[in-house]
Formats: C-alpha cells, structure tokens, sequence
C-alpha cells in the first residue's frame, strides 16, 4: 500500500477525532476546541470537552483500535474469517459476571450493582473464563477444538444469564439490558488510563509474535517447520485477545462487529497476510470505524442518543455481507 493511503487514513482518523467532539446535542466550533490547549477558559462548553466528549473519543480510539486487534489475532490463530475477540467466550464471561453482580445479587439477597461492582464483576467473568480456557488449551493441541469449547462456554454463559434474567426483577434486568446496550462514555480519565496501558501492553508484545502470526497463516504443520512454538504462540495470541476483549468489555460493555469486519476492511484495502503491514492499518481503520459509529449515536443537534453496540451491528452486519458478496468468499 503506497505511503498517500497511509497519510489520508490516518487525515481521516483525525478529522472523525475533532468531529467527535465536536458534534452532539451542542455544537461546539473548531475555534472553542483550539481555544481549549491555549487558555482553557471555565465555561460550560470546556468543560463538556473536558470530561464528556474528550474521554469519550478516546475510548472510541482505544475500543476500536483494540477489538480489531483482537478479532484480528482470533482469525489467524483459527484461520477463520468469521473468528472474533469474543469467540473464546471472554465477552460472555464479562457478561456473566456483570449479570450475577447485578441480577444475581437481589435473588441471593446482596446488592453490588454500583459502578466499581459492575467493572469489578466484568473484569472477574472475563478472568474466570481466560483462566478455564487457559487450562484447557494446555491439554487440547487441536486448534479447531479450542474454538469449539470457546463457543460452548459462550453458550453456557448465555443460559445462565437467561435463567438469571427470568428471575430477576423489572430494575435489575432493564439496568442488565443498559449495560449491553454498551456505552463509550461515562469514564474517568483514570479509568482510560488503565485501559490504554493495557492496550498499550498488548501492543507491545503483539509486535513480539509477527513472524509466528504470518507462519500460522500457512497452517501450524509449516510454522513448525520453520521452528516456531505452536503452544507458546497459541498462548501469548489468547493472552492478548483477553487482556483488550475483556478490559474493554468491563469498561464499554459488549461491542459487536467490530472485531469481525475490521481485519477484512483492512485486507480488502492492502491484499497482504504480513502482518507487520497489517496492524497499523488494523488499528487506524478500527478506531475510525467506531469514532463514526459514536458520531452517528449521538444523533448531532438532537437531544437523543442511540446505544453504540446497536449502530456497530447496524454497521457492521451490512458491512461484512457486502464484503462477502463482493469478494464472493473469504479467505486468508
């Protein structure tokens, strides 16, 4: 991909940050957001900037950028085109843990459902399920059949949470279905913190495994003879996919979509399997699509929004059926 389609992705990238902020039920001009890093004046709009639109625009970076990074990774180890970061049942997990935290507790007669207990469930759901599929991936080699018990404990995961919602009351279950609905905003600038800093970690060691990723891709009997370790590759591929799934499942709830379109927009844009040539193109696509997305949930100039997890699907479902009928197949 030449140099010109880096600089007008990443022109995009930047212009859909600004208007991020800028757009919502109030309008807020280039010369106030400007005005903001020379004097930061105390006004109304300074401090929607500030603690509003800001951060929001921020985890729409950090979300995006990390679910395609996921869904990326889930579809080379699996060498699937419909694999995604919640295939391993890390976004069920976090919804597990959020669903007992708030339904569980008033038919067991405790009550957890502040903020803090609903982060703090997700992150445990989403461990509890990383651990058990960490256990079994020391004794399952087949690859196909790690995915398989991913989807099985998804679907255990949704039973339980069904059960759990026939049960529970009108309050308990509608604040649930609001925290699937998921949310970008409503975040301190230390909660983005701990979320970038894991990000940035799984970065970080992704760059690690670039030559293993692009062996996988030729089927691990030919990454084997090029002597790369299947079950150490295999291990540090979930161990990233759950840091960043479950992390930003905790912080914005489940986002659909994202993980799954975002890698075969990048492939249809730069037809390479080097994966080095990939990531940066992954990330910068997944943060723009979703900085659009969180644009076209807050319904500019209205004093309405819609649940981003909605537009992502209303996206995202469109997006991958046209690329499978222009490509007429997916494939690595």
């Amino acid at each position: 991909m030449k140099t010109s389609t880096y600089i007008l992705l990443i022109t995009l990238l930047l212009l859909l940050f600004v208007a991020d902020i800028a757009l919502g039920s109030v309008y807020i001009s280039l010369s106030e957001i400007w005005g903001l890093f020379l004097d930061a004046p105390d006004t109304t709009n300074n401090y929607i900037i500030t603690q509003l639109r800001l951060p929001r625009a921020v985890m729409a970076v950090l979300t995006g950028a990390g679910l395609a990074i996921a869904g990326m990774l889930m579809q080379t180890l699996f060498r699937n085109p419909l694999a995604g970061p919640f295939v391993l049942g890390i976004s069920s997990g976090a919804g597990l843990g959020v669903a007992i935290c708030i339904m569980g507790g008033s038919l067991l007669g405790f009550s957890m459902v502040s903020g803090l207990g609903v982060i703090a469930s997700s992150v445990l759901g989403s461990l509890a399920v990383f651990l058990l599929i960490l256990l079994i991936s020391l004794r399952i080699k087949d690859t196909m059949g790690l995915l398989i018990i991913g989807l099985m404990v998804g679907s255990l995961s949704s039973a339980v949470v069904g059960i759990l919602q026939y049960f529970s009351p009108s309050e308990q279950l509608r604040r649930y279905v609001f925290w699937g609905l998921g949310s970008l905003g409503n975040l301190t600038w230390n909660e983005l913190a701990v979320i970038a800093v894991l990000v940035i970690i799984s970065l970080v060691a992704l760059l690690l495994i670039i030559k293993p990723l692009n062996a996988l891709l030729l089927g691990e009997t030919y990454a084997r003879s090029l002597g790369i370790n299947i079950t150490k590759t295999r291990w540090i591929i979930i161990s990233i996919t759950c840091i960043l799934a479950g992390s930003i499942t905790a912080f914005a709830g489940p986002i659909a979509f994202i993980g799954l379109a975002v890698p075969h927009i990048a492939r249809l844009i730069m037809p390479s399997m080097d994966h080095k040539k990939l990531i940066p193109l992954v990330i910068i696509i997944g943060a723009s699509l979703l900085l659009a997305c969180d644009i076209v949930a807050q319904l500019p100039f209205s004093n309405y929004s819609l649940p981003i997890n909605a537009v992502t699907s209303l996206v995202g479902a469109p997006l991958v059926i046209w690329l499978i009928v222009k490509k007429r197949y997916l494939r690595f």
